[in-house]
């Protein structure tokens, strides 16, 4: 049997990005239950992608009792539908083996990832004062993508002069607005810059120097999309919900490697259990923007643990043994 339940987790505070603002991580809980034991996963069903609450609940009622994990890749497209249910079959897999999932999949006993600290794109003062609140921490990622951002960037260093800055525009930036701020943005230290123009207006990229990496995330999907990054993209960034679960996950990690090009591994803000999945794939990762949990004022009854080491592997009472 596989039920999917819809869950709100509220905020700290109001997360806000160049397409909008929220107050509530609204979830999808899919549970898989067969033969006594229950395995069960999470996704966040995200407009830009063309998923509603709604539609993906009416995908993952269609699936047929009893469908492998396998079928699932077959059955439903990438995206949040599938995510959720891969991951839970993934945990019903792990604890029915009475193995971690990281044995089942092949790979190495996970460990802590350092992660990057995301600050909600705002006036120029209020997101100073959040950088200076937040300056221990060793990486910052900063909402912009807006055609007035250089006085948020400027704030922002101000506020963590030592921390390394990485720049998220969520495709809201034109190619003269990034032109523009290339160079400003190297005077100051950014490491990375992530999706700054839109999917399919982005070919200019191939055809400029980039002495700052820039990583593709809204033109990153499965593996079968990265190919096609290939000259514009130095880094992709792979999140579960666009993916389409772990399994695929896996797969583009592998087709990245092997393409040459770098990992991250990022989230749409949810609870832990979405994250728990994510922290296997981003296991020696280039970056690692799972920070979801963080941002929430509540999370599920076990959450991951987050401290100076980064974010640490799931606990059995959590997902994945």
């Amino acid at each position: 049997m596989i039920t999917v339940t819809r869950e709100r987790f509220a905020l700290a505070q109001t997360f806000t990005i160049s397409r909008g603002s929220k107050t509530h991580a609204d979830v999808l809980t899919v549970r898989v239950v067969r033969d006594g034991v229950t395995g069960w996963g999470e996704c966040v069903p995200y407009p830009r992608y063309g998923d509603t609450q709604d539609s993906v609940t009416a995908q993952i009622a269609a699936l047929p009792e009893g469908i492998s994990r396998a079928g699932v890749q077959t059955a439903l497209n990438p995206g949040s539908a599938r995510n959720a249910v891969d991951c839970a079959l993934w945990d019903w897999e792990a604890k029915r083996a009475g193995r971690p999932v990281w044995q089942l999949a092949g790979l190495p006993a996970p460990k802590p990832v350092r992660i990057a600290y995301t600050l909600s794109l705002d006036t120029p003062e209020a997101m100073q004062a959040e950088a200076a609140k937040q300056a221990f921490r060793p990486i910052l990622k900063i909402k912009l993508g807006t055609p007035d951002d250089m006085p948020r960037l400027e704030a922002v260093r101000r506020g963590a002069p030592k921390s390394v800055l990485i720049i998220d525009a969520n495709e809201g930036w034109t190619p003269e607005v990034y032109t523009d701020l290339a160079p400003h943005l190297l005077r100051l230290g950014v490491a990375l810059v992530e999706q700054p123009l839109p999917q399919g207006a982005d070919d200019m990229l191939a055809d400029i120097a980039r002495p700052l990496p820039v990583a593709a995330d809204e033109s990153a999907h499965d593996a079968a999309s990265l190919a096609a990054l290939q000259g514009k993209y130095d880094v992709v960034n792979l999140k579960l919900d666009k993916t389409g679960g772990l399994t695929e996950a896996l797969a583009a990690r592998a087709e990245a490697a092997r393409l040459g090009l770098r990992l991250m591994v990022g989230c749409i803000v949810g609870s832990s259990l979405a994250m728990a999945p994510a922290v296997l794939v981003a296991q020696g990762a280039a970056y690692c923007d799972l920070d979801a949990p963080l941002l929430l004022r509540e999370d599920r009854a076990t959450p991951l643990i987050y401290d100076a080491d980064g974010v640490h592997p799931a606990t059995a009472s959590l997902w994945g043994s």
